[in-house]
């Protein structure tokens, strides 16, 4: 039974939740602010978070923050009120997987989760757990990533989106493509959340890097080469 982490400041929206995710077979805490949060989700295993950005003590972006300074990857979907493209961002750069506007409808939440929850770790040995492309080397089973030597820290979704080029070298990924992959979902035209990840992944792979490595085709997707 996975088991989910809540952490939202109203009551009724916290006890919703906590409801809808039960009834669907999901183990569920909750929590009604950003600090007691953080020492209940550092202190416990859990699959899934779900963390709302308004909130008193720290605040969903601090504590999304916290969560991925303590290394612990656990997927994190983000819960605001504000649906603005740079409230999106920033959440997206605190560390979050996705997020979802409120308010929303249920159906649609438990969609998120369960294609959240599907991003759990290959399986695999350490012998065949690394793929290469020129000097960047991702590693399946410890998660790190290096390029020439150097170490680079990801966040969970930008591994997602590399190990998928590395996985696809060469190969045009169209956006519909890296939707349905990286995130379990169709590609809404409207939306530019893939574009922005690109562009996270970009800048720690290729900094500090003459050679550039993701490329884009105009109106046509990415590609690794």
């Amino acid at each position: 039974m996975p088991k989910i982490g809540i952490a939202e400041d109203d009551p009724k929206i916290s006890e919703l939740l906590k409801s809808a995710l039960e009834e669907n077979d999901y183990q569920v805490l909750t929590v009604a602010n950003g600090t007691d949060a953080l020492e209940l989700f550092l202190g416990q295993n859990f699959n899934l978070f779900i963390i709302d950005v308004m909130m008193p003590g720290l605040n969903g972006i601090q504590l999304c923050k916290h969560i991925r300074k303590n290394t612990v990857q656990t997927p994190i979907l983000m819960l605001t009120a504000i649906g603005t493209i740079d409230d999106k961002v920033t959440g997206l750069e605190a560390g979050a997987d996705d997020y979802l506007v409120k308010p929303f409808h249920l159906k649609e939440l438990l969609a998120r989760v369960a294609a959240l929850l599907r991003r759990q770790p290959t399986v695999t040995t350490q012998t065949d757990s690394k793929l290469y492309f020129e000097d960047l080397v991702l590693d399946t089973y410890s998660k790190e990533v290096s390029r020439g030597g150097k170490t680079i820290e990801l966040s969970a979704k930008e591994f997602i989106l590399l190990e998928l080029f590395m996985h696809n070298p060469n190969r045009l990924l169209s956006r519909q493509f890296i939707a349905e992959q990286a995130w379990d979902i169709s590609f809404e035209t409207g939306t530019n959340v893939i574009d922005v990840y690109i562009n996270f992944l970009r800048k720690k792979i290729e900094k500090g890097f003459e050679r550039k490595l993701i490329h884009t085709k105009i109106n046509m997707g990415y590609i690794l080469k």
